[in-house]
């Protein structure tokens, strides 16, 4: 497997960036992550989904440190400060969650809170199904764990095609096509860092080609079984929603109907599109706080 390192001096003055590195061993490749709050707080784990990296969290992050949490938010392998396989098919949904699962038990962490967005969902609510006793509360912002037995949208098929035979594939563009608002020069350069050239992006290529799509996904089975465990899910589940999100969007209607402790919580529709990290940070971090407070309390 040939394994891609971005150089440091492509992360140097990134706005709104602030935070000290952190790594961890993960099968051999190096993942990095932010640990920012309380070492002994409950933590708050935000993963990022696809192309982005924890640079999307950067604005929520501060806010649940400064309220007593700790907050951590990996860059997935081939995503950020982390390793990055240089083959497509190095990439698989099995391999991504053995290397979070690596991570998680690596920093011991239990009572834990999923906050999770796009592919952090597929992998994240995984996660927490197969290690349901070690989290508290999840946040699910435009986000879905797919078995292949729903039919996908005509816009994922797009954006998948895309992903797999475009030349071009830009990233910062891509996240800003996503978010309501323009980001800035220093945002979108902020994007592009991990990536110097495209043969950094095959994990951002490769990710779109492995959502279940199909019911006999080699994901498929697994995926399944991790709904029967949230369909008895009791704790806070709560949905987080944008208005202006076309891949994702009614899937929050779905989860509310079939994830008991989704119900009698304040779930929220906030303005934004895809990355609704982007476009209501604020919200979003205030959003998981209150069902913190509701976790603890209840």
């Amino acid at each position: 497997m040939e394994v891609l390192r971005t150089p440091e001096h492509r992360f140097k003055r990134l706005l709104d960036y602030p935070f000290a590195p952190n790594y961890a061993d993960v099968g051999g490749l190096r993942m990095h992550y932010v640990d920012e709050g309380p070492r002994n707080a409950a933590p708050i784990l935000m993963l990022h989904g696809e192309p982005s990296w924890s640079y999307l969290y950067r604005h929520m992050i501060p806010i649940c440190a400064a309220a007593g949490h700790r907050v951590i938010a990996p860059d997935l392998i081939g995503f950020g400060k982390s390793d990055k396989p240089g083959n497509i098919g190095d990439y698989s949904y099995q391999r991504h969650m053995d290397w979070l699962q690596l991570l998680i038990d690596q920093l011991e962490l239990t009572n834990i809170t999923l906050v999770c967005q796009d592919w952090g969902s597929l992998l994240g609510l995984r996660l927490a199904a197969e290690n349901d006793a070690r989290f508290r509360a999840i946040v699910v912002g435009n986000g879905m764990l797919p078995t292949g037995d729903q039919k996908v949208p005509t816009a994922f098929h797009l954006w998948k095609n895309f992903a797999l035979h475009s030349p071009w594939f830009p990233i910062g563009r891509i996240i800003n096509s996503g978010c309501f608002r323009k980001l800035g020069p220093d945002e979108l350069r902020a994007y592009d860092a991990p990536f110097p050239n495209r043969k950094y992006k095959a994990g951002t290529r490769a990710f779109p080609r492995l959502v279940p799509v199909t019911p006999d996904d080699p994901a498929s089975d697994a995926n399944r079984r991790a709904w029967k465990v949230m369909e008895r899910w009791e704790k806070p589940f709560l949905t987080t929603f944008s208005n202006g999100d076309p891949i994702t969007r009614g899937g929050d209607r779905y989860m509310q109907e079939r994830i008991p402790g989704a119900e009698g919580l304040p779930h929220i529709t906030l303005t934004g599109g895809h990355f609704l990290q982007e476009d209501s940070p604020v919200q979003f971090a205030q959003a998981i706080l209150g069902v913190l407070g509701q976790a603890v309390t209840s």
